[in-house]
Formats: structure tokens, sequence, C-alpha cells
């Protein structure tokens, strides 16, 4: 018993390591978003243009560029509050594969602001892609 839990924690440190889980959220996000004719080949292209900003330096092209940032935040904010919950934040992030489900964030009892929000997706988006 006691080395299957070994082996399942030494899998969990693995993914969490290399961030597997959020690369496999963001291509299934990513699919979702796009919705490619051929999605095997379009899995490659990502991971190639991946590849390939790692190897040059340059950033990782994002498919949530400023304007589908706001255009989620503002489908979340349907009432014009200029705020989201905190749970809609995280299924967000969730969403856009930037954080798991058991991912443990701090809520400070505020509403997320439209700046806050994009500013977390960014900050995420780079730490996630400069780790491959």
């Amino acid at each position: 018993m006691e080395a299957g839990c070994s082996r399942e924690r030494e899998a969990r440190n693995y993914l969490e390591k290399h961030h597997i889980m959020e690369l496999l959220n963001y291509l299934t996000s990513s699919l979702l978003f796009f919705r490619p004719d051929k999605p095997r080949e379009y899995l490659i292209s990502i991971l190639e243009k991946l590849r390939i900003a790692k190897i040059t330096g340059v950033a990782f092209p994002f498919f949530m560029d400023h304007s589908n940032i706001v255009a989620m935040f503002e489908m979340m904010d349907s009432s014009s509050k200029g705020t989201i919950s905190f749970v809609q934040y995280k299924e967000a992030l969730k969403t856009l594969g930037l954080c798991t489900a058991d991912e443990v964030l701090k809520d400070d009892g505020h509403g997320i602001t439209l700046d806050k929000f994009r500013h977390e997706v960014n900050k995420r988006t780079q730490e996630i892609w400069s780790s491959f």
C-alpha cells in the first residue's frame, strides 16, 4: 500500500513540477475556443510554437488577448458592477487552464475588478509558459 502512495505522490510531483496539467488545460481550452477543423494538426502547431518560443526566448502567443479578456470579464459581470465574484474569477482561471481545480487561491473578500482579472491572467500565463 505504501509503495502505491509513493508512486502516486511522485507522479503528482512530476505533473506539478512540469506544469503538465496547466498545459493540457490550455490545449483543451484553446481547442474549444478555436474549434479547428483538424484538431491534431492544430495541437501540433501550438506545441511547435511553444518549442520555438522556448528556444528563441520570444513570448508564447496566448490566445486570450486584451479584447478577449475584457469580453470574458464583461460576460461574467452581467450587472455591470465593475466586479466579478471570487467564484467567477476562479472558474474563469480554470476554464483558461491557468489554475487547477484543487489550487487554493486567496479570497480577500473584495470583488475582482477587470484590472485585477487582466493582471492575473497575464501573470499566470507568463508563469506557466516560462516554465516550459
